[in-house]
């Protein structure tokens, strides 16, 4: 079917046929303009009797949906915040072992011989540095820190240089690290070579939804994460042998930040969501907040996450 354009009554309309409830018409055109119909209607599945009728469970007002898309808002803000940090961190740290190893010069640090020799990893690596050195071209004349170091030294440390590559650069360039660069750098954050190269490109996918607001309350990555100690403390329940929470949704991506985050800030992380949870579960009268918490991936005992001697 052809999906033609909408007046906002004709939007409203569509939402009341629907069953949807809607006691303040002109807000709901107002929210509607500004927030855009279809990026709203990304919620509408929670409030649905089923997936075969598409209508609305009785009572499900218009308040309501808003509440979803605005908690989920707030939920990329958190997460985006402690993203950045993760982001960083990982910046910083690859400049350094890099540096440290292999000079401070571009012709140094990215001479393809630094990188894994196996062949099947040769065209990622040429192809990863020509991303990089593009990457540099384009984004270095907007820094300052950059400019600075060009116009009074005539070369770009890899410390300055981070600033100016994606994370998802970042990310893929640890898979072509020389194995004893990704054992050191791995050991600084106290987990395996394995986890770290699973963990960094879906915290770079989680960046991108955050940055561009996508819907993440009920995203999947491609992969899913290994099975970690928090799985079995948190007693997630197993369905066909896999754990039914915390290995390819958002309670995935929490169980990362667990791990690669210092203790501080993933205290405050989970206890800005939290809060959002509770603003939210007040707002809901036609579902229960734990059916949210269900699209999310979080158990119901998901602050427990916060225990240091786990």
């Amino acid at each position: 079917m052809r999906k033609t354009f909408k007046t906002l009554d004709e939007q409203i309309s569509i939402l009341q046929n629907k069953g949807l409830i809607i006691t303040d018409i002109s807000l709901a055109k107002d929210i509607l303009l500004r927030e855009n119909y279809f990026f709203l209607m990304g919620y509408r599945h929670l409030f649905f009797k089923s997936e075969r009728d598409r209508v609305f469970i009785d009572g499900t007002t218009f308040d309501e949906l808003y509440s979803v898309f605005n908690f989920d808002r707030q939920l990329r803000n958190i997460l985006f915040k402690n993203i950045l940090i993760v982001e960083n961190n990982a910046k910083s740290i690859f400049s350094y072992q890099l540096s440290k190893n292999y000079g401070y010069k571009e012709s140094d640090y990215l001479n393809p011989k630094n990188f894994n020799r196996d062949s099947n990893k040769r065209k990622q690596v040429i192809d990863l540095l020509k991303k990089i050195q593009r990457q540099i071209r384009i984004n270095g004349g907007q820094h300052q820190a950059t400019m600075h170091y060009l116009n009074n030294y005539g070369y770009l440390p890899l410390w300055i240089v981070v600033k100016v590559l994606s994370f998802g650069i970042v990310s893929e360039l640890y898979t072509i690290l020389k194995n004893d660069d990704k054992v050191d750098i791995a050991d600084i954050y106290k987990i395996s070579v394995s986890d770290l190269e699973q963990y960094f490109p879906i915290v770079a996918n989680y960046r991108n939804l955050c940055a561009h607001e996508d819907i993440i309350l009920d995203h999947k990555s491609q992969r899913s994460i290994l099975d970690t100690k928090y799985h079995n403390y948190l007693n997630i329940p197993k369905m066909d042998g896999e754990y039914i929470y915390g290995k390819d949704d958002l309670f995935a991506l929490i169980i990362i930040l667990k791990r690669v985050l210092r203790d501080e800030d993933f205290r405050l992380l989970i206890n800005e969501i939290s809060y959002e949870l509770d603003v939210l579960s007040g707002k809901l009268k036609s579902i229960s907040i734990n059916k949210v918490m269900d699209l999310m991936g979080f158990p119901q005992n998901y602050k427990n996450i916060l225990r240091t001697d786990v």
